[in-house]
């Protein structure tokens, strides 16, 4: 069994990048709060039902879930620079892009039935 590699301080620049990154997604989840409440308190009511609610609802929980998984992938990628290890992946980046898509088909299906 071979032991693990030792930890080291990566090239700032890549710190920095991964910093960037992090701070890229809390913006994507500010901007999806943001719409979320623009949503729920200046778009007129459609003829369905509680569906401006559930629009603005849909936009919070995708920023709340953007918001509570930047860190850990923050300090996932962070420790596998320390290690020398290749980068993780993440679910989230699929997971924001459905969720986008989702909320972008239903924002227009409201938009045609009114």
């Amino acid at each position: 069994m071979t032991a693990p590699p030792p930890d080291h301080e990566p090239d700032y620049r890549f710190t920095l990048a991964n910093e960037r990154t992090f701070l890229a997604w809390i913006r994507t989840a500010l901007g999806l709060l943001a719409a979320g409440i623009a949503v729920r308190q200046f778009v007129p009511p459609f003829t369905v039902t509680g569906a401006t609610s559930v629009l603005a609802l849909a936009c919070i929980t995708l920023a709340a879930t953007v918001a509570a998984t930047s860190f850990p992938r923050w300090r996932r990628a962070q420790q596998a620079m320390r290690a020398g290890a290749p980068l993780p992946t993440s679910p989230m980046v699929a997971v924001l892009a459905a969720g986008v898509l989702m909320l972008a088909v239903l924002a227009a299906v409201l938009v045609i039935v009114g």
